[in-house]
């Protein structure tokens, strides 16, 4: 006979779980007292948000499903925004939630609430499980949903009494059979066929590539069809590292904060090959603008996405890896756009990305530093906002999966909790959290996670005392009338200390380098308070509902 809190961790070591990210409450104290002896590592997080961000950033480092836990009542509703984050970026976590008895649910106990209802809309699929029998099926069953088709997350909510009621043990379920729930991973070969057809009549294709060549480890099969044709190739922010940054084929990001060769390269070409994406708005900018000379063919593996923003003109459902094999398969010759690629390598002489070089210290300069230093070989991760930015037009990304940050939703605070995930996932790797001074301050309590742990995760600060993407568009919209988003100075490196971690500030260009060398040379955490340029923006940068061509700002060369 076994309790179902004991059924649950080895259902959980059968999908090779080796981590969990959460925080114990009354409702999981069955769970937390089978994790006492267990063999799965716990990381006690400080804010249960930040266990579902941890648990998000370890899927994305490793390309495995993360998994956190909580309790009930406030302890689940905590997990709502990392649920939310990782069901708009597509990564496969489990959350895991206790709840009250089943004999109090509906009755408005203490510490419930109907953690189901309410992330059905941001799950992939959830359950409530009532019978303790069920539970070793359940976990088997949303492993498979989480981490295939589609990825993205599960929830699985665990009554008390499910939790501590004794069954005999019942049988693994080796093959998962969901009726209603198939995949298709194999894209038609006469779509395909139909797309090489358009291929061949092209003079100026471009590749539009995102998180789902990531997710589908298609990144290589990628590189290869570019390399082949010769067509270059354009990321969104979550595709960034699907190509490495310095390849010849590679225009960078595109969209709001592309390079503005980039988005040039979009308004004129004659064919766009998307594969993982799903046309954001934060990409398209004025979506009748976008692409307007173009035939369009789209490869993502859920259908829904082919069509629901933007016309295309070839649909092919399907894995972005498996799609991309069958296509090198069938490719018969070779590519030449020299024309094409000739004007696009004057957009970028004459159109390069750019800032003041006029000795302040400037956060572009910063990241530029951190990737002379790293040369790809770390794991970055972002906060949101201009920080997010930054790190992403000015880092040099050379493989998949070492660059982490909150695409779809956007979420401030994400980024230390996921440093924390993706240090466990890739121990082999330094982990930089690229933070702003109002995101770090959401989720700064896990100071005391990785001083507690010792985790390596290093932070850098880039402290303009602002919401500075808020008063980004305050200045330029607005009139510079900043309506609370200005913020009080704080030093992070007293508090960094408050909690036994180093730390340096820094304010001068002169000083960066060291900063940054003393971080990765320190055996455990370390904070860098970089004292920015205030009022420093995020450009190119298209206004809300311009074209993705009609980008502002920027200074010129110096």
């Amino acid at each position: 006979m076994k309790t179902g809190a004991k059924i649950l961790i080895e259902s959980l070591q059968r999908e090779g779980v080796e981590i969990i990210f959460g925080y114990p409450g009354g409702s999981v104290l069955p769970i937390y007292d089978e994790l006492y002896d267990s063999s799965l590592r716990h990381i006690l997080m400080r804010h249960e948000q930040a266990a579902a961000h941890a648990a998000d950033g370890y899927a994305r480092a490793s390309g495995r499903v993360g998994v956190c836990l909580a309790t009930s009542g406030p302890g689940a509703c905590n997990l709502v925004t990392g649920i939310a984050t990782a069901y708009m970026d597509s990564i496969p976590i489990v959350a895991i939630t206790g709840q009250v008895p089943t004999t109090m649910l509906g009755n408005d106990a203490f510490q419930e609430s109907d953690i189901t209802g309410i992330t059905l809309p941001i799950t992939k699929h959830n359950y409530l499980v009532k019978n303790t029998a069920d539970i070793a099926r359940v976990v088997r069953e949303s492993f498979y949903i989480a981490g295939t088709g589609r990825q993205g997350p599960v929830l699985i909510d665990l009554p008390k009494d499910v939790n501590t009621n004794q069954i005999e043990e019942q049988p693994f379920l080796e093959k998962v059979s969901l009726r209603s729930y198939n995949p298709t991973y194999k894209g038609h070969k006469r779509q395909i066929e139909k797309a090489l057809e358009l291929i061949g009549q092209a003079e100026r294709p471009l590749i539009y590539a995102g998180g789902g060549v990531i997710s589908s480890n298609g990144s290589a099969e990628l590189v290869e069809f570019a390399t082949r044709l010769a067509i270059p190739v354009t990321t969104t922010l979550m595709g960034l590292g699907c190509i490495t940054c310095d390849h010849p084929l590679n225009l960078g990001m595109l969209g709001m904060h592309g390079t503005e060769y980039a988005n040039f390269a979009v308004t004129e070409c004659d064919l766009m090959i998307a594969i993982g994406v799903r046309f954001d708005d934060r990409v398209t900018g004025k979506l009748n603008t976008f692409a307007p000379h173009a035939k369009i063919i789209h490869i993502d593996i859920d259908p829904a996405e082919i069509g629901k923003n933007k016309r295309v003109d070839i649909p092919i459902v399907g894995d972005a890896k498996s799609v991309l094999k069958d296509i090198l398969s069938m490719l018969s010759r070779h590519g030449a756009h020299d024309t094409w690629l000739k004007k696009i390598k004057h957009w970028k002489q004459h159109h390069p990305l750019r800032y003041k070089n006029d000795g302040k210290l400037h956060p572009q300069f910063i990241i530029q530093k951190l990737s002379e230093l790293l040369k790809g070989n770390a794991i970055i991760v972002s906060e949101v906002g201009q920080n997010q930015m930054w790190t992403a037009q000015y880092y040099c990304f050379t493989t998949p999966r070492t660059w982490i940050t909150s695409g779809g939703l956007g979420t401030m605070g994400y980024g230390f909790p996921a440093a924390i995930g993706a240090h466990f996932a890739r121990p082999d790797l330094p982990v930089f959290d690229v933070a702003g001074d109002g995101s770090i301050q959401m989720n700064i309590q896990e100071m005391g996670t990785v001083a507690h742990n010792n985790i390596p995760v290093k932070i850098a600060i880039l402290n303009n005392m602002y919401l500075g993407m808020v008063r980004q568009w305050q200045e330029l919209f607005y009139d510079r009338r900043y309506s609370y988003t200005e913020l009080p100075s704080v030093d992070f490196v007293k508090i960094a200390n408050a909690y036994g971690i180093e730390g340096v500030k820094v304010e001068s260009p002169d000083d960066v380098m060291s900063a940054l060398r003393a971080a990765l040379d320190c055996d455990g955490p370390f904070v860098m308070d970089f004292r920015v340029e205030r009022e420093e923006n995020v450009f190119p940068m298209v206004p809300a509902g311009a074209a993705i061509n009609e980008m502002i700002g920027g200074h010129p060369i110096s």
